[in-house]
C-alpha cells in the first residue's frame, strides 16, 4: 500500500532483510580473538545504530495507527501501536502503506519520480517486531567488535555504503514490491570480516580455522535468503559491497613493521620492514576500481528503468529457490481499468481495492506494476 492519493497500494509481501546473530557471533570471535589489537575504540556508533533502528520502528508503528486506519488489529491494548493482522503482515508490524510513507524502497518511485533517497531510507525501516529483533541482534554481535577494532568512522561509512549497495542490487532485480531492512548493511559488515581476514592473512595464527568458520557462516546466512519473501539480493549486494570495502578500510600494518617501529633503542632490526605488503596494495586498488565502476553502472542501469531479470534468466533463483514446500511464483493478479486522458482508475478484481492515478505516460508495464501493487 502506498501513502499518497496518487500512489498504488503495495502488497505486504515486503521483502525482509534479516540475518542470524547467533551464528555470526561464532565467526566474529574466531576472526578477532587471535589478532593482536592495534587500538580500541568505545563502540558507541553501533549502539546508536541499534537505538536508531528501534526508534524508527516505534515511530513507524505510531504513524501506522492500526485501530484508526484498519479496524482489525493484533494486540489492540497497545492502542495506535497495535499490529496489522497476520494475513497482512505476519512479522507483527505496520502496513505496507505506512512503510511506503516512511521511505521503503519502491523501484517505480526511484526511477520515475527520482526518489533516490529511498535507497538509503529503506535500510532504517523494518517490517515487524521479528524483523527488527533479528537484524538488531546481528548488528550487535557483528558491529560491536568491528567498531572496537577499527573505529566508528570506518564502520559507519561501511555500514551506510553496504546498505546502499544492497538496496541498489535489490532495486535492479525486485521491482514488483517494496523492500525494507538493515540486513544489506549487516551483510556488508559480514563481508568485510572475510576481506579483513584475507588482506591481513599473515598476522593470523589459525588462518584456515578462522577462514572456514567465516565461510560456513556466510553460506548459512545467504542460504536463508532463498526462502520466499526474503530479499536475498539486498543480502548479496550488501555482502559484495562490504567485502570490497574491507580491503579498503581494514588493512592492518604487518607485525614486522610494528615490531621495528616499537623496538627499544639498540634493539632495532637491521633490515627495513614495509608497513604493508604488495598484495595488500593490489587488493586496495582493485577494490576501489570495482566499487566505483559497480555503483556507477548499477545506478545508470537503474535510472534507465532496466529490469535486470531480463538479462539474467537464472538470477531469480538467488533470492528464492522453489521447492515442494513453497513456490516462488507471484500470484497472478488482474485489474479493471478505466482511463480518461492521463487519469487512470484501477480496481483489483481479487480484493476489490481501487485507486486513482495520474499517469505521465501510457506505458503498459507501468500500468501492470500499479495493478500488482494494488492487489494484495
Amino acid at each position: 500500500m502506498k501513502g499518497k492519493d496518487s500512489s498504488p497500494e503495495v502488497p505486504i509481501t515486503v521483502h525482509g532483510r534479516s540475518g542470524d546473530g547467533r551464528v555470526v557471533a561464532v565467526a566474529e570471535d574466531q576472526a578477532f580473538g587471535e589478532v593482536r589489537p592495534f587500538g580500541r575504540w568505545v563502540p558507541w556508533l553501533v549502539l546508536s545504530f541499534v537505538v536508531a533502528n528501534v526508534v524508527m520502528f516505534v515511530v513507524t508503528m505510531y504513524v501506522n495507527d492500526c485501530p484508526r486506519k484498519s479496524g482489525f488489529c493484533i494486540a489492540r491494548f497497545l492502542g495506535r501501536f497495535s499490529f496489522q493482522t497476520f494475513k497482512e503482515n505476519p512479522l507483527l508490524g505496520p502496513s505496507s502503506d505506512t512503510l511506503y510513507k516512511m521511505g521503503a524502497l519502491q523501484v517505480a518511485d526511484v526511477v520515475r519520480k527520482h526518489q533516490a533517497w529511498r535507497l538509503f531510507t529503506c535500510i532504517w525501516l523494518h517490517a515487524g517486531v521479528f524483523h527488527v529483533l533479528a537484524n538488531m541482534l546481528s548488528l550487535y554481535f557483528i558491529g560491536i567488535r568491528l567498531e572496537q577494532e577499527f573505529g566508528f568512522a570506518r564502520i559507519g561509512i561501511l555500514y551506510v555504503i553496504s546498505g546502499f549497495g544492497g538496496s541498489l542490487l535489490s532495486a535492479l532485480f525486485i521491482q514488483s514490491s517494496i523492500s525494507v531492512g538493515a540486513s544489506g548493511a549487516l551483510f556488508g559488515l559480514l563481508g568485510s570480516m572475510l576481506s579483513e581476514l584475507i588482506t591481513n592473512w599473515t598476522i593470523y595464527a589459525n588462518k584456515l580455522a578462522t577462514l572456514l568458520t567465516l565461510v560456513v557462516v556466510i553460506i548459512i546466512n545467504l542460504a536463508m535468503g532463498i526462502l520466499p519473501h526474503v530479499d536475498n539480493f539486498a543480502h548479496l549486494g550488501g555482502f559484495l559491497s562490504g567485502f570490497l570495502l574491507g580491503f579498503v578500510f581494514f588493512v592492518r600494518p604487518q607485525f614486522g613493521w610494528v615490531s621495528q617501529r616499537n623496538a627499544l633503542p639498540g634493539y632495532a632490526t637491521t633490515s627495513l620492514k614495509q608497513k604493508h605488503t604488495m598484495y595488500q596494495y593490489v587488493l586496495w586498488v582493485v577494490s576501489v576500481i570495482l566499487l566505483i565502476s559497480g555503483f556507477t553502472v548499477g545506478l545508470v542501469i537503474l535510472f534507465r528503468g532496466v529490469n535486470a531479470n531480463k538479462y539474467c534468466s537464472w538470477c531469480h533463483y538467488l533470492s528464492c529457490f522453489p521447492t515442494s514446500k513453497w513456490s516462488c511464483k507471484s500470484q497472478l493478479v488482474s485489474c479493471m481499468m478505466n482511463q480518461t486522458g492521463n487519469v487512470l482508475d484501477l480496481t483489483c478484481l481479487s480484493n476489490g481495492k481501487s485507486n486513482v492515478y495520474v499517469l505521465s505516460d501510457d506505458d503498459p508495464s507501468l500500468i501492470q506494476s500499479l495493478c500488482n501493487q494494488l492487489c494484495s
